[in-house]
């Protein structure tokens, strides 16, 4: 777990299941809202959802299905799973007998954030250990100070970066990196990495604005 500091900002978004609202969903929202009384998160958004979503291009709950999206972007970055609690199953209307795909939603899940990153969606899956981190498990460890530590492996945007291992976006080249600046020695490209592990050029200023300036300096 990492410690919350005061210099990164905690935004905790609830989804819950309306209109279930009762133990132990209730008690699990109450203590989210202790957590952002004392301090321990800076916002507390509570959003909520339906029981399934249908998987069509009409359906009324895209800000939903654009949710899970998001969740399972981060969960793929982290080397984890979200599946379950959200599943897919198939029903079927028994007037018509057309069948749908739909989006089983979880009664309550929970997702973090330090400052504008995605830093945890709770509850998610480590497969591989076999082992699940839940939302009762984040949310206590919010409640002592503590920013949840996601399972999985570090992600891997995070890990290329700090190994400096990156592959030029121009040529493929492996990159070289200068405390932060990006190098490659095959084509010249340099640039930096952001916070979400995307690699950037750097913008080299024009010729005619370098004259510019020296122009001016000149003055």
């Amino acid at each position: 777990m990492t410690p919350a500091t005061h210099e990164t900002e905690i935004t905790a978004v609830c989804h819950v299941r309306a209109p279930l609202l009762l133990e132990p969903v209730d008690r699990q929202v109450e203590t989210l809202r202790a957590c952002e009384s004392e301090g321990a998160v800076d916002d507390l958004l509570l959003r909520s959802w339906p029981k399934e979503v249908t998987l069509t291009d009409d359906t009324p709950y895209r800000e939903a299905l654009e949710s899970v999206e998001r969740f399972e972007g981060w969960a793929d970055r982290r080397g984890v799973s979200i599946r379950p609690p959200f599943r897919e199953r198939t029903a079927t209307n028994q007037i018509s007998g057309e069948t749908t795909d739909v989006l089983i939603m979880p009664m309550l899940c929970l997702e973090l954030y330090a400052d504008d990153e995605l830093v945890g969606v709770f509850p998610h899956t480590d497969e591989d250990a076999d082992e699940t981190y839940t939302t009762d498990e984040a949310i206590a460890a919010l409640r002592t100070g503590e920013l949840p530590t996601p399972l999985g492996g570090e992600p891997e945007e995070t890990a290329a970066a700090d190994s400096g291992t990156d592959d030029c976006p121009d040529c493929g080249a492996s990159l070289i990196d200068g405390q932060g600046l990006f190098a490659c020695p095959e084509c010249g490209w340099v640039g930096t990495v952001t916070e979400t592990g995307q690699l950037v050029a750097r913008e080299e200023p024009s010729r005619t604005t370098e004259r510019e300036t020296a122009a001016a300096e000149s003055r």
